[in-house]
């Protein structure tokens, strides 16, 4: 507006009858203005509209995918659902009953097979280990005095006896000598003489105590010699009469058994030891052997050691506590609470595989290996044991497959899930196709073949094979090079076909769809 006024300020007096005419050519401006602004506006929103359309268009083609049928060489893999197990776990525990003095290693301590883990109090253990080598010391010094039979002076001795009972039966036999019977009759007159002295003195002591020169008591001592005298003569006479009759028979029959009993002494001490005492004395040795043994097994015992490389993943004792035998296996709280500690050796995967699928498990087969808890990481192994018996869960039947693990960083821990890969082959030369673009129809199972730019997608009938991954082998319906389409139009995708799975390809369990 100000571009306007100024030339009319300007204006002289002969222009100001033009004026009048000026508010008619500025209101046709403007209308002509507008005219053009609209028409602006229209054939822009045409355009943009053809343009969006024809974005659209392209963006719906872009979604309409197709791939082309090939040949192709795939690895033929059975799947199954697995677990990463320990190939050993034991619960070690004292072979005896007793208390822990002793624990060397802590949780997560890697051991290797004899490495000592604890001791076991073992004071009461030494005690009867004294006591039984005290014993074997005893039964080995008796065995080595009969083996070495008897000492010279031994023999000597019972040589002695046998000559002192020889002579004592020659002497019986022999009857007494003269000199023996002569000094036997000696003593019969001496005791005769002793008597008629004692007569003597009686008599003139009874005459005395008559007239009473002696007293009582003088008379009594006379008698009482008298009387002793008697009684001495009786004993010499007897001796003698034994001198006169010789040896009795039953001495003589006695003296004789002296002679043989140490004659058969003598024999012994000569023969020495009987070889039945010998070996009495050597079972006793043996015996006391055992016992020394024994105890020095029971102390050894004491001595807790791993029994194989692996890991100590739990603690159940500390020193102090009072520790029972344990199954090693057991997983019971009865058998853990008296248990010292657990030892898992290194891992391995056990996997459950369908029936129909073991015969495609061989020995030292390579597996790969995945565990949620490492995506995109894959883990090998090999197959080291089928077992020969099956194992039926909710009316499946399944065979149970161990493998090793190729895990030297241990990254897969005990009890994680893991899908397995058996590689069981490889189809050459197979026609395949995306299982995806695999749909059933009333006419059966087929693909829709893409047409050219304006004709219509046709379905085609096929005959399948295994499943591989994402792929599925087309045996016929097919040739190579043919388009096959992938997705649909908005609103035009056919009904989908679940996908054909290889026989036995599944988790252990069984299969799902089919051809």
């Amino acid at each position: 507006m100000k571009l306007d006024s100024a030339p009319l300020v300007e204006a002289t007096e002969s222009d100001q009858s033009a004026r009048k005419f000026t508010p008619l050519k500025q209101k046709a401006k403007r209308w002509l203005a507008a005219f053009l602004v609209l028409g602006i506006l229209t054939g822009g929103g045409f355009a943009a509209y053809r343009q969006v359309t024809i974005a659209q268009r392209q963006e719906q083609r872009r979604r309409v995918q197709t791939v082309t049928v090939e040949r192709v060489n795939l690895p033929v893999t059975l799947t199954a659902n697995g677990t990463v197990q320990p190939e050993q776990s034991v619960n070690v525990s004292p072979k005896s009953s007793g208390v822990l003095k002793q624990l060397l290693v802590k949780e997560g301590d890697r051991v290797k097979a004899g490495q000592i883990l604890a001791y076991m109090d073992d004071s009461n253990l030494r005690g009867e280990l004294t006591q039984a080598q005290g014993q074997l010391r005893s039964a080995q010094a008796n065995l080595q005095r009969l083996i070495a039979g008897n000492r010279p002076q031994d023999i000597a001795t019972a040589e002695a006896a046998l000559r002192a009972a020889e002579a004592n039966l020659q002497r019986l036999v022999a009857g007494n000598r003269p000199q023996d019977i002569g000094q036997a009759s000696a003593q019969v007159r001496n005791a005769q003489a002793t008597l008629q002295q004692a007569q003597l003195t009686y008599s003139r002591n009874q005459q005395l105590y008559g007239s009473g020169a002696i007293a009582r008591q003088d008379l009594d001592t006379a008698r009482t010699s008298l009387e002793s005298a008697q009684a001495q003569l009786a004993q010499a006479q007897q001796a003698l009469s034994l001198q006169k009759a010789g040896s009795r028979s039953e001495d003589i029959a006695e003296a004789r058994a002296q002679v043989e009993q140490a004659r058969q002494a003598l024999s012994l001490q000569r023969a020495g030891t009987r070889p039945e005492e010998i070996e009495q004395a050597r079972a006793q040795v043996e015996t006391a052997q055992g016992s020394v043994e024994t105890t020095q097994s029971r102390i050894a015992d004491t001595v807790i050691r791993a029994p194989f490389d692996g890991i100590v993943n739990r603690i159940y004792a500390d020193p102090g506590s009072f520790v029972t035998p344990t199954t090693s296996g057991s997983e019971v709280s009865s058998a853990t609470s008296s248990s010292i500690l657990a030892i898992a050796s290194r891992n391995q995967v056990m996997a459950k595989v369908a029936e129909t699928s073991i015969p495609k498990i061989k020995l030292g087969q390579t597996v790969l290996i995945e565990a949620d808890a490492y995506p995109g990481r894959t883990f090998q192994g090999k197959v080291t044991q089928v077992a020969t018996q099956s194992v039926v869960e909710q009316n499946v039947t399944n065979f149970e497959v161990e493998m090793a693990l190729n895990d030297p960083k241990t990254e897969l821990r005990s009890g994680m899930n893991v899908n397995v890969n058996f590689q069981i082959g490889n189809l050459s030369n197979a026609l395949v196709i995306p299982t995806v673009a695999i749909v059933r129809q009333e006419e059966g199972t087929g693909v829709f073949l893409a047409g050219g730019d304006n004709a219509r997608s046709q379905f085609q009938k096929i005959q399948t094979g295994p499943t591989v991954g994402d792929k599925t082998v087309v045996e016929s319906g097919l040739q190579e090079g043919d388009l096959v389409m992938l997705s649909f139009p908005q609103g035009g995708r056919p009904t989908s076909r679940t996908p054909s799975i290889f026989p036995g390809m599944g988790g252990g369990g069984g299969r799902r769809g089919g051809r």
